[in-house]
């Protein structure tokens, strides 16, 4: 299956690192990466190309890899970034699927984008202003982050340098190490094959490869205002959770099917953050065939 990586301009002079995969006379499926991340992982999930017959489409986050930096980005900033993208491509109408961080963004693809016709939220995060304890169940990892984040300032930015700078020398030697409390038994599955652990290694360096300035504004994004609200979503949104998550725990997925109205679950007992998906791609394929048919 072929990957290609390409750089596009945004209308306000910024960079965009691209990947795609797959044929791009099929029906186009825009992939919002996690947080951290980058482009590159688009080819741990290529099996939905394959299966599916789609084509992948996926770009850095401003900020991340060669992707220009936008300070002060909402979560609604990745919409333009996307259509910006699909532009270039010369592509259309489209489905979204957004991992991990990349939840929201696909929701605002979902919520801004009249040419999103369906959306997956995967293992996704729901706003940090939901009425529900946001960190209850996370690994000690999570919440370690986001007690500094609630303060803000210089130990807050200290702390993430030194996960960027960690997270930019992954490998596949520790990359599962660096992760620490954050993975549970099925993630650690997921990665025990060498391949996986390359590929997802890969992913880690090229997100920090100029900097940490991506995750930390992720992480800003993620905590304030989204842009948009995910109740006024009106297109088929399949939200996926599984309760062996210690990223992103069921009761973000609960809040995000109790206030998106047109929102289906789909529940996964025995799933982590990462087997989610690497363990239903054939299921995820053919779900998102039949949403764009």
């Amino acid at each position: 299956m072929a990957y290609e990586k390409r750089m596009f301009e945004s209308p306000d002079g910024r960079v965009l690192e691209v990947a795609t995969v797959g044929d791009p006379s099929h029906p186009t499926v825009f992939f919002h990466h996690g947080t951290p991340g980058s482009a590159s992982l688009v080819r741990t999930i290529e099996e939905i190309a394959t299966k599916g017959d789609l084509f992948l489409v996926t770009m850095s986050r401003a900020g991340y890899g060669a992707s220009s930096r936008q300070q002060g980005r909402n979560v609604a900033a990745a919409v333009p970034d996307t259509r910006t993208v699909l532009d270039a491509l010369g592509l259309d109408r489209y489905a979204v699927v957004g991992w991990s961080g990349g939840g929201p963004h696909a929701l605002a693809c979902a919520a801004l984008d009249a040419r999103c016709i369906a959306a997956w939220s995967i293992a996704g995060v729901a706003p940090f202003t939901a009425d529900f304890d946001w960190t209850d169940g996370m690994g000690p990892e999570n919440i370690e982050e986001m007690e500094l984040a609630v303060k803000g300032g210089p130990e807050y930015e200290a702390h993430m340098e030194m996960i960027g700078t960690a997270l930019g020398d992954a490998n596949a030697d520790n990359v599962i190490d660096l992760f620490g409390g954050l993975l549970s038994d099925p993630d650690k599955e997921t990665l025990a094959p060498l391949a996986a652990r390359e590929l997802f290694a890969d992913s880690l360096r090229q997100g920090f490869v100029n900097g940490w300035s991506g995750f930390f504004d992720d992480d800003r994004a993620m905590m304030s205002d989204w842009g948009f609200e995910p109740g006024a979503i009106t297109i088929p949104v399949a939200v996926w959770f599984g309760d062996n998550d210690l990223m992103v725990p069921p009761t973000h997925a609960a809040w995000l099917l109790r206030t998106i109205k047109t929102s289906s679950g789909h529940h996964y007992p025995g799933e982590g953050h990462l087997s989610i998906m690497a363990n239903h791609f054939d299921e995820l394929a053919a779900d998102i065939k039949k949403a764009v048919a």
